[in-house]
């Protein structure tokens, strides 16, 4: 099992840069898939980024490739999400998520272990 928690988030404006952590306990991190994933006000949770086990593999949601980047330190146990070019749709809760499937999941129902979340906020 993996506990997982999220830093970074806080008010920006649009066109700024965000680098949001999640770090996980234990020592099975590199086991994990890792995602992140945004819930705004009033609409579902959606997919933004993954990465493998190893990094080796990305993958982004079409609204972000080219803005954000998805990596991880495995010695450091954490997973990171660079944000540029922020706009305001991007205003949302973002959330870590764990996965111990052999594939990397973009669905959240894919997901076994979730952190509470961080918010980031995007001003016009």
């Amino acid at each position: 099992q993996v506990q997982l928690v999220e830093s970074g988030g806080g008010l920006v404006q649009a066109g700024g840069s965000l680098r949001l952590s999640c770090a996980a306990s234990g020592r099975t991190f590199s086991r994990y898939n890792m995602g992140w994933f945004r819930q705004a006000p009033g609409k579902e949770r959606e997919f933004v980024a993954a990465i493998s086990q190893s990094g080796d593999r990305t993958y982004y949601a079409d609204s972000v490739k080219g803005r954000f980047t998805i990596s991880r330190d495995n010695a450091k146990n954490t997973v990171y999400l660079q944000m540029n070019s922020l706009k305001p749709e991007d205003t949302a809760v973002y959330y870590c998520a764990g996965s111990t499937l052999a594939i990397v999941p973009v669905g959240s129902r894919n997901y076994n272990y979730w952190g509470q979340g961080t918010q980031v906020t995007v001003s016009s």
